[in-house]
């Protein structure tokens, strides 16, 4: 719980130190930012800025007493402040195996815009030996037995190559940084592809 506290700090002065915004504007933001996938709601949102806020990292141009509501939220303006931007430097600058776990690093990668190159690096670096280690186990069970099913084998198949996926896009996003290039805006979203035609064909084999 601790550890998802602390992701959601992070993202929120991240967020912050772009601009100062209202809590419905940064739970919007946040949701922009990290997806579906990680939803935010004020019931995680508000002690997190409160916290902030006792810590001095933040400052709010009204009353923190109370939670915000659907018809006042717009109020309460958050701002980050000289201890929260370095407090935020300093988050920024870890580079430890927490960075590129699962939990983290969504929000990590979302905010390399702020953090230094080599930074960046170790924890590209970090992610793409723990999805090399996810993949070699994978593909060590598959190899060792026969699934239970057509469906099992498919949903084996699917891991593999979304492990694969990611591999080779960390890979490229490494060379580009020791390259000195930056990831350009027109990175789209990549998605896994669909594998009905090889589920049919599997089916069929069972059948």
């Amino acid at each position: 719980m601790r550890n998802r506290s602390r992701v959601l700090e992070l993202a929120v002065l991240g967020l912050l130190h772009a601009a100062p915004m209202h809590g419905y504007e940064l739970r919007k933001r946040l949701n922009e930012m990290l997806g579906l996938l990680r939803p935010f709601s004020y019931g995680s949102l508000y002690p997190c800025l409160r916290e902030l806020a006792d810590k001095g990292a933040i400052t709010a141009s009204g009353d923190l007493d109370q939670a915000p509501t659907a018809s006042r939220r717009g109020r309460i303006v958050y701002q980050l402040t000289t201890a929260g931007a370095e407090l935020l430097e300093h988050l920024l600058g870890e580079a430890g195996p927490a960075s590129w776990e699962d939990e983290n690093f969504d929000v990590r990668f979302a905010l390399f815009a702020q953090t230094d190159v080599d930074t960046r690096v170790r924890i590209l670096e970090g992610r793409r030996i723990r999805m090399a280690e996810r993949l070699d186990s994978l593909f060590t069970a598959i190899n060792r037995g026969q699934p239970a099913d057509a469906y099992t084998a498919e949903l084996q198949r699917h891991s593999l190559d979304q492990l694969e996926r990611e591999v080779r896009w960390l890979e490229g996003l490494i060379d580009a940084e020791r390259a000195g290039r930056r990831v350009g805006r027109s990175l789209t979203p990549v998605h896994a592809p669909i594998r009905g035609a090889h589920l049919s064909q599997s089916i069929k084999e069972t059948t």
